[in-house]
């Protein structure tokens, strides 16, 4: 019989359908019980459907419609699309629920990496000590007791205490083993059997593990906090009479009217109600040109004011701002990411109460104590999670010496079964740096003589635009003419005077105000504004003298690392964007990629890529900024690359790209998948071996000595195996 695979998280079925009745199941429901009255209520208030009753508990949905209106699929679509709305909140408890584990581990990442450094060097110096003391008593003792006061013995036991605390707990407060309680009983068993060296092994073995682990969680955790503030500690309020006064941010209200000048940080989100201003909103929507915004429009948190003054009154303040959203959002995912180390983690859970169980029905089977004890000597639970934890360390340091930073190696298996790949626009697909590709001049006008007259203009400017011309300027090593001081005129364009004419430069509808006709050119600037590229006017008196078309121009090799990611099996590239929808489709059809979403704020970046994944796929997603923060941390691999990254998007992040090369994307698939094959063959491994051990042990043709000998020497098959991948030939060719 085959078996049903699990629906993707918002789609909804079908189950049961009648005339102007509908049973509807979705697995989404079954992670919204909070939110079952207010999701009910919405079905409630839909014109078509006259009742709608939500079962969290079975996943189901009864809706009673009127047929004559509509029919089943309709009512179908219609719950899915009010479903959807509460897809971020269903996301997030579906991967708590996945990351719970059956067991109580200790949390590896919330330790010290020195610390756990400094006890594997005491383990080390441990050793040393074992080789020359010789079962040397540090307070003599006969029987049994004698072998807990070797040297070793009391190293072993002092250095566990970590490990003791955690497995007794896990069985008092979660009433079954943890990884520790094996690694606690095995050391006891060693210290009964004799082998002080043979617990400080296995206590080495945990240590190491668990360096790989801290290490890696603790080189990113403090950056949210500190990269990513308003930037503002006072702002200026407008009062009721009219005066400005200067508050505290923290006093600010929602309702107040908050003052904003050229060169500040907004410090609110909110609607301008008087002025006009250029707005750098880069951090928010990521797009490299500035807007303009004047009364009526919103205005967000943490953007800059290029030039101009407005006021604002605030709609949103202090944590519900967008910029303390995103922090929030990158937070929350953060601890809800679904983690290879987790599965794991269950797979030996479930292995551990195994090795109690075989040690109790040895010896009562046998009556031979030192046959049960090697059922717990010879165990699943350490090979199984050193088996990922050695691998993904070893892919950890080829990538690092490459010029990639992994966070850990837990995102590893998701990238080597990743069929989606999304992609932010500028700074990722583009350089995120505006240069002129067109240069459009009139009859007997030179290109030189456009760039010059317009750098004369733009000389003082530090608009984006105004860098396109002036860097235009220094790479053709001409030389800006003398001119007057000049002029802005916000949201338009400058002007100043070269010789004893005037020269404009700005947009559309600077040049229009001025009289100035631009008909000349009308065939040419259009043909521009289809080609996603800005336009610039220049004019030299009242004659329009020329336009440049301004662009962010492609990453190299950006093209060449799509197709290879095609060529390794993804099946849908996706270009998301906060820019206009024509600068977008430009950039997504040279790309070749499937399709693109523009004007888009975080959140709605985040939210695509949630819905990407709740159909089933696998998403990597790439980007440099603020703006792609929430998406990189909710995707199921996310990428920060280029020197232009922000560090908001290296802590929301898995993987960071130092370079500019997206060949290294590929590149970075390509070990992922050879290093998941590695953590397979480690699997096979460390299960057959322990099992073979495990068999000899119990007839007694194993001794207590060699069953330890066989069971470590697992390990090591493991670690070298997974070494393997520290000489990986990281090309940038995908074979």
């Amino acid at each position: 019989m085959p078996v049903k695979k699990e629906l993707p998280l918002l789609k909804c079925e079908i189950i049961h359908s009648i005339a102007g009745r509908v049973r509807i199941r979705c697995r989404t429901l079954k992670y919204l019980r909070q939110q079952a009255i207010d999701l009910e209520k919405n079905l409630n208030n839909i014109a078509i459907i006259n009742k709608a009753t939500v079962n969290t508990v079975t996943g189901n949905v009864l809706v009673i419609f009127d047929s004559e209106m509509a029919d089943g699929e309709e009512i179908l679509e219609t719950v899915e699309t009010v479903i959807y709305t509460y897809s971020l909140v269903a996301h997030k408890n579906e991967r708590a629920e996945k990351n719970d584990v059956p067991v109580n581990e200790r949390r590896l990442q919330e330790e010290s990496y020195q610390d756990i450094l400094a006890r594997i060097a005491v383990t080390g110096a441990g050793f040393l000590v074992a080789n020359f003391s010789k079962g040397f008593e540090l307070v003599p003792q006969k029987g049994l007791l004698s072998r807990f006061t070797t040297i070793p013995a009391l190293l072993s036991l002092g250095l566990s205490k970590s490990i003791f605390k955690s497995g007794m707990k896990s069985v008092l407060v979660r009433k079954r083993p943890n990884a520790d309680t094996l690694t606690m009983a095995s050391i006891i068993t060693s210290l009964l059997s004799g082998s002080g060296v043979s617990a400080l092994t296995t206590i080495l073995l945990s240590d190491i593990a668990e360096l790989i682990t801290a290490y890696t969680m603790n080189r990113t955790r403090n950056a949210i906090k500190d990269m990513i503030e308003v930037g503002e500690t006072v702002v200026w309020k407008k009062l009721e009479d009219d005066t400005i006064v200067q508050i505290p941010l923290s006093e600010i209200q929602v309702a107040d009217l908050v003052m904003g000048h050229t060169g500040n940080k907004i410090s609110v989100d909110g609607i301008i109600v008087d002025g006009e201003a250029v707005i750098d909103q880069a951090a928010i929507t990521g797009e490299f040109m500035p807007v303009v915004r004047k009364k009526g429009e919103r205005v967000f948190a943490g953007t800059v004011i290029q030039s101009g003054n407005v006021t604002v009154k605030a709609e949103k303040v202090g944590d519900d701002t967008a910029v303390s959203r995103i922090v929030s959002m990158v937070e929350d995912a953060g601890n809800n990411k679904a983690q290879i180390q987790v599965y794991a983690d269950k797979f030996s859970a479930q292995l551990i109460p195994l090795n109690f169980a075989l040690a109790g029905i040895v010896y009562l089977t046998t009556k031979s104590p030192v046959r049960a004890l090697n059922m717990l000597i010879i165990d699943y639970s350490c090979g199984v999670r050193l088996s990922t934890a050695t691998a993904l360390s070893a892919a950890i340091h080829t990538a690092a010496k490459n010029g990639i930073l992994l966070k850990g190696g837990n995102l590893i298996e998701a990238m080597a079964e990743a069929d989606t790949l999304i992609l932010d626009k500028t700074g990722t697909v583009t350089e995120g740096k505006p240069r002129i590709t067109s240069i459009v001049t009139k009859k007997n006008v030179t290109g030189e003589e456009v760039i010059k007259l317009a750098a004369a203009a733009e000389e003082t400017s530090t608009h984006p635009l105004a860098f396109a011309i002036l860097s235009k300027m220094r790479r053709s090593g001409w030389t800006i003419p003398e001119h007057s001081e000049t002029i802005v005129h916000v949201a338009r364009g400058v002007e100043t005077k070269v010789g004893n004419k005037t020269v404009r430069v700005g947009n559309r509808k600077f040049i229009e105000e001025n009289q100035i006709d631009i008909s000349d050119l009308e065939k040419e600037i259009t043909h521009l504004i289809d080609r996603g590229e800005n336009v610039i006017f220049v004019s030299q008196e009242e004659v329009l003298i020329g336009v440049l078309g301004v662009q962010d121009t492609l990453r190299e090799n950006m093209k060449k690392a799509i197709n290879r990611l095609r060529y390794l099996g993804f099946d849908e590239l996706k270009l998301l964007t906060g820019d206009l929808a024509n600068a977008a489709k430009v950039v997504a059809h040279s790309m070749a990629m499937d399709g693109f979403e523009s004007e888009l704020l975080p959140e709605d970046k985040a939210k695509y890529v949630l819905q990407a994944q709740s159909k089933g796929s696998r998403v990597i997603m790439v980007g440099d900024g603020i703006n792609d923060a929430p998406a990189l941390a909710y995707a199921d691999v996310g990428v920060a690359i280029g020197n232009t990254r922000t560090d908001i998007a290296i802590e929301a992040a898995d993987v960071t790209i130092a370079s500019d090369d997206p060949l290294l994307i590929p590149s970075m698939v390509n070990m992922s998948r050879k290093t998941m094959s590695i953590v397979k063959q480690n699997f096979a491994v460390t299960i057959g071996i322990n099992t073979v051990g495990l068999m000899l042990g119990a007839i007694g043709i194993l001794p207590v000595v060699w069953g330890s000998v066989l069971h470590n020497s697992t390990t090591i098959l493991v670690v070298c195996n997974s070494a393997r991948l520290l000489f990986h030939n990281f090309e940038r060719n995908v074979s």
